[in-house]
């Protein structure tokens, strides 16, 4: 198979979750010609009908679009998909193993399929969120497998989608990784990421292992910020000062910026748990020293539970008291309830012996799955209905401009725990209700 630089691909993307998804979609639409690879059979029949496994704005449009032009195709058949490429994206998961090292099972697993199958040149690209070295290893294996001399080169390409976000993150990035060890496969990274390329978004060609370990470092990052806001906020609320103008008043700063400055109830979903505990072990793993990042974490893991202390300061009594909970997801314009804060804190609640009623506009389905004994609305005040405390979990657009003094009629307690400070202590107080926020003294 020649390579046609400047031209469109034919592209395998081995993994249909939620980076192999968006990443799939985005490049069919970038003209390209893609199968992406599942070994579930019920999603990629699912997925053949336009029917997304997951909610992200604006990608089952992109799907469906790609479908129907026949730019994109779902198979479970590795063999077709691999065969009949140019360039293999390797978009498993690698999830937590026991002590928060990545399991990179899936990712080896792949990568013996591409021995197998690989029958002329190809870019192998890793998508995967991998520990340094990794490139190095999949490289490794399919030497050691291949079952005759065929040319490859494996390349690291980290994602840095943002769930309820990912479609546009990928078509105007802030910017593209790739790390390359050769200019063959340099050529094909740039021909395939060029179309969305952007004055001040930049590619970014980097060695290997830099490539590799950018992903970590930067939600690493990410977290330590939103971690020492959270710490900042103990201070607050016992001086009495207001985190949301510290958080102003330090973003103002150009050298910190104000974006994961927000306190709250801490981080969830599929990458900031996981990928700062995996930088631990791959830091103690290579004997460094990693206490900011253990600190980062476990200031984390109080934090979702530290909403119970305010709750219980305005219901002391919990036993069969009803609790409203808005919102499940770990953030907004997602159902994903990966390391979702939601879970501790309804669990919690229901060691306490409370009632919880629930509401979230799109997560309901994923939330049975990872919770029992909970009570779910139609609606969140339908949720609120006679409940003696509110706890905001999720800050979903809808929660902001409902009627206030509606929510306090219905309430059998005017109690609101505010675990994302999307309301004003003042006016909340001057309504007649209860409120306590985070840091917000």
């Amino acid at each position: 198979m020649c390579l046609v630089f400047g031209s469109s691909m034919k592209i395998a993307v081995i993994g249909c979750g939620y980076v192999g998804l968006v990443t799939g979609a985005c490049l069919a639409n970038l003209g390209n010609d893609v199968i992406c690879v599942d070994i579930d059979d019920e999603k990629v029949s699912a997925l053949r009908r336009g029917v997304i496994p997951f909610f992200e704005p604006g990608l089952r449009d992109m799907v469906e679009m790609n479908l129907a032009q026949k730019r994109l195709m779902f198979t479970t058949d590795s063999e077709i998909a691999i065969k009949n490429s140019d360039v293999v994206f390797i978009a498993v998961g690698t999830p937590s193993s026991s002590d928060g090292s990545a399991d990179m099972s899936s990712v080896f697993a792949v990568a013996e399929q591409i021995a197998r199958f690989m029958g002329s040149y190809k870019v192998i690209i890793v998508k995967s969120t991998v520990p340094v070295g990794t490139c190095h290893k999949v490289r490794e294996l399919i030497r050691e497998k291949l079952r005759k001399a065929v040319e490859f080169d494996v390349v690291s390409n980290p994602e840095f989608l943002r769930e309820g976000e990912a479609v546009n993150d990928f078509m105007i990035p802030d910017r593209v990784v790739i790390g390359v060890d050769n200019g063959k496969a340099k050529d094909v990274m740039l021909s395939i990421y060029r179309p969305i390329e952007r004055t001040g978004r930049p590619i970014m060609i980097t060695d290997v292992k830099s490539s590799e370990l950018i992903k970590y470092a930067s939600n690493a990052m990410l977290a330590t910020r939103i971690s020492f806001m959270n710490e900042i906020s103990y201070l607050c609320e016992k001086v009495g000062a207001d985190v949301k103008t510290i958080a102003k008043g330090i973003g103002l700063d150009s050298r910190i910026g104000p974006r994961f400055l927000q306190a709250g109830i801490g981080y969830g979903g599929s990458c900031f748990p996981k990928d700062v505990r995996a930088l631990i072990q791959l830091m103690k793993a290579h004997g460094c020293n990693s206490r900011l990042l253990e600190s980062v974490d476990g200031i984390n893991e109080l934090q979702k539970s530290s909403v119970i202390q305010k709750v219980q300061r305005l219901v002391p009594d919990l036993k069969g008291r009803k609790v409203t909970v808005w919102g499940l997801s770990f953030k907004p314009k997602t159902d994903d309830m990966r390391e979702a804060p939601s879970i501790v804190i309804i669990r919690e609640l229901q060691k306490l012996g409370a009632e919880v009623y629930a509401f979230d506009p799109v997560s309901e389905r994923n939330a049975r799955q990872v919770l029992n004994g909970v009570h779910y609305a139609d609606t969140p005040l339908g949720a609120l209905e006679g409940a003696s405390c509110l706890v905001v979990v999720t800050e979903w657009d809808l929660f902001r401009e409902l009627d206030k003094g509606r929510m306090k009629q219905l309430m059998a307690e005017p109690n609101v725990v505010d675990g994302r400070n999307i309301y004003e202590p003042e006016e909340m107080r001057s309504l007649g209700f209860n409120y306590a926020g985070i840091g917000r003294g």
